[in-house]
């Protein structure tokens, strides 16, 4: 089963890699071509939006709620059955969203108000703001659409074209950055229409795919559908509770909009940086497993249940202490040799540094919460993460305040590190309280052997973070360098500091292959 699982995820954490490293291109682009400003502060919040509400209904809330009643319908009944069910869904999906987009269109001013409520102080940004919203807000309801198809394609097995498919955001963001946005005034706008663009094609990129599964089907409104209600069930508490990091960071917005100018492109160029492991690990695991928790649940399997889990555990420790320690230490460097160029300069580099490691505190939680909560969604269980969420989002609230005010009253620099910060320990909260809530109920049993293996994954992290600050040298000595100079000395050290980790890792006994392909 482990190898199994490994070679899935091998198979979207290297699509999801293309997809990471072209999002990292398109953000080199964006941070060159419009930099950190008012103009690039409108776009985020612009795309931010209907991003959140994708990751509410699409990544979140829907995907663990189709995912497993999709995986009983097609283990215990028919095909027909299965076609019926997707249709239903389709039918209701896209009408509930096109409805919330005519909505939406309406009242742009009202969400823009909400979401960045310091921008009614600069009516230029809320103004721009506004209307590239009303252009990015339709990609919600293709996205939506997208996630649907990606969902029965994964349930299905086939995961290599959900995972490229967010590819194509990047393609088009970056055709609009760089030859798009001279024919547009203000130039940022082109923006707006590639997330436009990219949610068409990403939808028509997926629908081929579900024809050859015999499940292209037309849209019904299947509101009656036993089955969809169940869907809608399980989605209304998921829809928090799968999003709590995503409320967070839009939390962090609002407040970012009260900040200097700059603050939510500080935020949103360490965030990108943070989602990179996150995406190609935690996302892998977590689309991957979610379909073998879910078979493991139809076929009342407890212990095969939790192997699983088990494995996905082990994994997220063994990479994610690396990606952690290794993002705090090149924090600095590898904003300056990635966006230092153009109009993203020095200032702008230091700013994004702090929270980027701030951001880097908390990936663990961030990854472990991708892998845990589908261990309650698998057994239809949505009721336990939306309490832990409550919990979680109400720590980064206080946080934030805690954090936050002091700092920007005292005119520190950096406050809006400080909202980083309170995000990852929300999120490191979130996840405590999920494994916590596993092992009470019995779900996962851990396999022997835990706590020797965290202290060499430790203890190799340290290793590797001592050499990573030998090798690095200060942030000054990277501004004082040829742009060709760092991203040189970036190349090296970087594979250089994994090297380092996984042979300390195997000095003192552990042998990652062995764990990828049998969990210990």
């Amino acid at each position: 089963m482990s190898a199994k699982l490994l070679k899935s995820t091998a198979t979207v954490g290297g699509m999801t890699l293309l997809s990471r490293i072209l999002g990292l291109l398109r953000d080199i682009v964006l941070a060159n071509v419009f930099g950190a400003g008012a103009g690039t502060d409108a776009f985020f919040v612009a795309f931010k939006i209907p991003n959140f509400l994708r990751r509410l209904f699409a990544e979140g809330s829907f995907s663990q709620a189709f995912v497993p009643i999709l995986t009983e319908v097609k283990t215990r009944r028919s095909p027909d059955a299965v076609r019926l069910l997707v249709g239903d869904v389709s039918g209701v999906l896209g009408t509930t969203l096109l409805l919330v987009t005519l909505v939406a269109l309406l009242g742009a001013s009202g969400l823009v108000a909400l979401f960045a409520p310091g921008f009614l102080a600069d009516p230029h940004k809320f103004a721009l703001t506004r209307e590239m919203l009303r252009v990015t807000f339709p990609y919600l309801l293709l996205i939506a659409l997208t996630a649907l198809s990606g969902g029965i394609l994964n349930t299905y097995g086939r995961f290599a074209v959900p995972a490229f498919t967010p590819v194509w955001l990047n393609v088009c963001l970056i055709a609009a950055a760089w030859w798009g946005s001279r024919f547009f005034e203000p130039h940022i706008t082109a923006l707006a229409w590639g997330v436009l663009l990219a949610g068409v094609v990403q939808l028509a990129f997926q629908l081929p795919f579900l024809a050859r599964l015999g499940l292209l089907t037309w849209p019904r409104w299947g509101w009656h559908d036993p089955d969809v209600k169940r869907i809608m069930k399980l989605m209304m508490p998921a829809i928090f509770g799968s999003s709590v990091t995503q409320i967070n960071l839009l939390l962090d917005t609002i407040i970012a909009s009260f900040l200097v100018s700059g603050s939510v492109s500080w935020l949103y160029y360490s965030d990108r940086l943070v989602q990179f492991p996150l995406g190609v690990f935690g996302v892998a695991l977590s689309t991957v497993i979610l379909p073998s928790l879910s078979q493991k649940h139809a076929e009342a399997d407890p212990e095969a249940f939790s192997r699983p889990l088990d494995w996905a555990l082990r994994v997220v420790a063994l990479v994610g202490a690396a990606a952690t320690v290794g993002l705090i230490m090149v924090a600095g460097p590898l904003l300056s040799a990635l966006f230092e160029h153009g109009r993203f300069d020095q200032h702008d580099v230091r700013m994004s540094a702090l929270s980027l490691m701030a951001f880097s505190v908390g990936l663990p939680g961030f990854i472990l919460v991708k892998v845990l909560a589908p261990g309650f969604y698998a057994r239809q269980d949505t009721k336990t993460p939306v309490r832990i969420g409550v919990y979680a989002m109400v720590t980064n609230m206080l946080l934030n305040l805690l954090f936050v005010v002091p700092m920007a009253l005292a005119g520190w620099q950096g406050p809006h590190a400080g909202l980083a910060l309170a995000t990852s320990l929300a999120a490191c909260l979130n996840a405590g309280l999920l494994f916590r809530a596993l092992r009470r109920d019995g779900v996962y049993q851990a396999q022997p052997g835990w706590g020797r293996f965290l202290a060499q994954v430790a203890l190799a992290a340290a290793v590797m973070a001592a050499v990573l600050w030998w090798g690095l040298g200060d942030l000054d000595s990277w501004f004082a360098m040829h742009r060709l100079e760092r991203l040189a000395r970036l190349l090296l050290w970087i594979p250089l500091g994994g090297v380092v980790y996984f042979a300390v890792l195997m000095a003192v006994g552990v042998k990652p292959r062995r764990l990828l392909l049998h969990g210990k």
